[in-house]
């Protein structure tokens, strides 16, 4: 089929490549503009663009497809580079641009999004992370018929996948990469075999963005909601808590830890015992076991590893003054 993509990280850029793979003639690449990255913060290519360079596929990059928007002459080129593709459809992954009306009407077949849940639940933006950090024990793709609502288009094709205990946005992200690239293939081999359904009415749920704000650990949570946190956080942005340490406060991320039942008294946030087993810290409902931490301009370590270039002890607080 003749496809135009759009999408931006890798989870996008897995989906692309199966499609290529599949046989599948992509003739244009819609993603979000260069943006600064690294230490340097030079000016990097999508994981999607650098795909479509690899391969020769024309990239468009435009701030906004609204035509009345703030930018009109690039959602009007873009407009004309996808007409002048000629799509039988496109496929949506990960793309961070609202379609608006005209994009959803151009391609004959459509748009087709490839999203990360079980839709109705978890609409929206980090679709992955909030899944881990509601402790669900299951997620998914869902490849949806766009409309012009967020995340509210008739499925075509649901996949579950369950979420292992121990698993961390970074794991799942791969794994979901990998079933979307699986789902829209078999989408697309026989597209008008696919039934429309609409989403249902009940379960409906919103992933909003993960935000910065959101990386500084509350104590007086409970242990198991601390624990999944931890996990739903990883890679980006990070659990942190500050740490007074020869008299200075640093900030530590946390990246791995496990719930425990509290062993003895103690205030939210006070150090219980430290090992090479992990670091345990009581919570407002049981303890935290830190196992794997960070200081700043530092590598991740395990607690054994952690402690021997910085000994907590007992009755220390990992919490703001």
């Amino acid at each position: 089929m003749r496809l135009v993509f759009a999408g931006t990280p890798e989870f996008a850029r897995e989906a692309m490549a199966a499609l290529h793979a599949a046989g599948h003639e992509i003739v244009l690449v819609l993603t979000q503009p260069d943006r600064p990255a690294g230490r340097g913060m030079k000016l990097q290519a999508s994981p999607v663009k650098q795909w479509a360079q690899d391969h020769g596929v024309p990239v468009a990059q435009p701030r906004s497809l609204r035509l009345d928007g703030k930018y009109p002459d690039e959602a009007a080129a873009a407009r004309e580079a996808l007409l002048a593709a000629n799509p039988e459809c496109m496929v949506v992954a990960a793309y961070g641009l609202i379609l608006p009306q005209w994009t959803l009407d151009l391609p004959p077949r459509g748009c087709l999004n490839i999203h990360a849940s079980i839709l109705p639940r978890w609409r929206g933006a980090a679709p992955i992370h909030r899944a881990i950090e509601a402790g669900d024990p299951e997620t998914g793709i869902t490849i949806m018929q766009m409309d012009a609502g967020l995340d509210t288009g008739d499925m075509l094709l649901v996949r579950t996948l369950a979420i292992a205990p121990d698993a961390t946005t970074a794991i799942l992200h791969d794994q979901l990469a990998a079933l979307g690239g699986e789902c829209i293939v078999q989408a697309l081999a026989n597209p008008d075999a696919l039934t429309r359904t609409p989403q249902p009415t009940e379960g409906i749920t919103y992933a909003h963005k993960i935000e910065k704000a959101e990386a500084a650990l509350d104590w007086t949570l409970s242990a198991e909601v601390l624990a999944r946190r931890i996990r739903a956080f990883d890679p980006f942005p990070g659990m942190t808590v500050p740490l007074t340490h020869n008299g200075a406060t640093e900030i530590l991320k946390l990246w791995a830890a496990t719930a425990e039942p509290r062993s003895q008294p103690a205030a939210p946030g006070t150090v219980v015992s430290a090992d090479a087993s992990g670091v345990r810290v009581a919570c407002g409902a049981g303890q935290l076991c830190l196992t794997q931490l960070q200081r700043p301009g530092g590598k991740r370590l395990n607690a054994a590893d952690f402690l021997r270039g910085c000994p907590l002890q007992p009755g220390q607080s990992l919490k703001a003054a």
